[in-house]
């Protein structure tokens, strides 16, 4: 038996099926279907995945600007290990002694050409200096040679003068301090009625004493009773302990040209010059034993 054929389709059949209402369509009473739990979990997936990209990216950036410090840190100390080699690759005395003859030099090229033109060469000189300079200079010059004529050690009293005058030279008086101080006490004295203040002719002020107890004299007692700031009391320690050390240092120089710079293992001056005379012959061969026991590593 043959299978029956197919039925032709028309234009009619179109038009009947595109009238027709669509089954497949929410009614309106019907709700729509739950999302599956594998729809929930990708929003969440998504987050996640975001906050680990953004999280990724700060520590990149800390990582890079980590880098970037410790390559700014090294230059950095690179430049200053080079400053510093260099530093110490010139001798200060060297610079001093160049800068020093070429000054000689200058002065010499110049008193040669001033007396080819035949003219005066201290004359010259003068131009470039006035009356004051050249009065203090020659002062200076003055008492600088006073100075080294009187270097040699005459007596101890001498000897304070010559070191109570050098630190007066390299002290730093603060005068406005000292100037503030000065009126409060004034004032101060003013108000107790031990002083007068007192004006001249010429407009001028000045303080008289009443009793005698304002103005030191010989017999006052009054600068027992000064406190002085935390400044001047570093200042006086600083330079206490730079008397003891230039103390120090004179000392080892002195102990060095004596052959006493190491440690004291003599007795006696006999028994100084016998452990000179090893000393001699066996330091060569004994120095490391030595250090050894010095450092402690020896057994």
């Amino acid at each position: 038996m043959s299978p029956p054929a197919k039925k032709r389709r028309t234009r009619a059949d179109d038009a009947r099926e595109a009238a027709a209402p669509d089954t497949t369509t929410e009614q309106p009473g019907e709700k729509a279907p739950s999302p599956t739990p594998e729809a929930l979990e990708k929003p969440e997936q998504t987050t996640s995945a975001t906050d680990g990209a953004s999280k990724a990216q700060d520590r990149m950036a800390r990582f890079k600007a980590l880098q970037a410090r410790a390559k700014n840190s090294s230059e950095t100390n690179m430049k200053e290990v080079t400053r510093e080699s260099q530093r110490l690759a010139e001798d200060p005395a060297q610079l001093t002694a160049l800068r020093r003859r070429h000054d000689i030099a200058a002065h010499k090229l110049l008193k040669a050409e001033t007396e080819d033109a035949g003219e005066d060469f201290e004359r010259k000189r003068a131009w470039d200096w006035t009356v004051d300079e050249s009065e203090k200079w020659d002062k200076r010059l003055k008492k600088k040679a006073a100075h080294r004529d009187n270097n040699a050690f005459q007596d101890y009293q001498a000897e304070s003068n010559k070191v109570y005058k050098r630190q007066l030279k390299n002290l730093n008086v603060d005068l406005d301090a000292y100037t503030k101080q000065k009126l409060a006490a004034i004032e101060k004295a003013a108000a107790a009625g031990s002083l007068e203040i007192v004006e001249t002719e010429d407009g001028e002020m000045i303080a008289v004493d009443k009793d005698g107890t304002f103005y030191a004299t010989a017999d006052s007692t009054s600068f027992t009773q000064n406190k002085p700031d935390k400044a001047a009391i570093d200042r006086l320690v600083a330079d206490i302990n730079r008397a003891e050390a230039q103390s120090l240092k004179k000392r080892k120089e002195r102990q060095a040209k004596n052959g006493d710079d190491g440690d004291i293992t003599y007795i006696n001056e006999k028994n100084k010059q016998f452990n000179q005379k090893l000393a001699r012959f066996y330091d060569k061969y004994t120095s490391d034993i030595r250090d050894s026991f010095e450092r402690g590593t020896m057994i």
